[in-house]
């Protein structure tokens, strides 16, 4: 419900009495900087849509979605309007050249990482139990060595929504590629963590995540 009537604050020219930005200063340098790309990560946690719309302000975003099972839910969505820069890439499909296509493209790329990876996953902890883990957000920035982040948008008041990043994650090379994945997801896990323990009512998620 918030999504759907976002459109009242997102298209204000100013909206800073709603959504409030706590960015550190590197983050905010590759974000003003037309020269470089950024791999947005984070949870279904809070509102993710709106971080999505309103940090596409500074430069076009693409994330990936689903098409929604209830066919009238789906109208809904593709009836809306688009709101500054940000554009879906459909989950299904050949969508690995599109991911790439952005990077390559100094845009920036929001992934959820919080899915139930299977087989294509790693496992990593979450909450002290293994979780298997999407080594895309991880792989995308050792590959392309585009510069990586977490980042949350927590609601704070009815139409208020705070959103905070990491600083720019980085990592020394070790020359090991597993162990440089692993501790990535480590790292992004640990700051989904902290982000459901300030306000568990916030994490949207009925979903088996250990089911492995």
């Amino acid at each position: 419900m918030e999504s759907l009537r976002s459109e009242s604050i997102l298209l204000k020219d100013d909206n800073r009495d709603h959504i409030r930005l706590n960015i550190p200063d590197d983050v905010m340098q590759v974000l003003q900087n037309p020269d470089k790309g950024l791999i947005l990560a984070g949870g279904h946690f809070g509102n993710w849509e709106i971080a999505a719309h309103k940090l596409s302000e500074f430069k076009p975003m693409a994330g990936i979605a689903r098409k929604m099972n209830n066919p009238y839910v789906e109208k809904l969505i593709q009836s809306r309007k688009a709101r500054r820069r940000f554009y879906p890439i459909p989950k299904h499909g050949d969508h690995a050249g599109r991911l790439m296509e952005v990077l390559n493209t100094n845009q920036i790329l929001a992934l959820l990482f919080d899915q139930h990876a299977g087989e294509y996953g790693m496992m990593v902890d979450f909450f002290g139990h293994p979780a298997a883990t999407f080594k895309t957000t991880a792989m995308l920035h050792l590959v392309t060595r585009t510069p990586l982040c977490y980042m949350e948008c927590i609601r704070t008041g009815t139409m208020q929504f705070e959103i905070n990043s990491s600083p720019l994650i980085q990592l020394e090379p070790s020359g090991n590629k597993e162990v440089e994945i692993r501790s990535i997801l480590m790292r992004l896990n640990l700051e989904l963590e902290n982000s459901i323990r300030k306000d568990p009512t916030q994490y949207l998620w009925g979903h088996r995540r250990w089911r492995d």
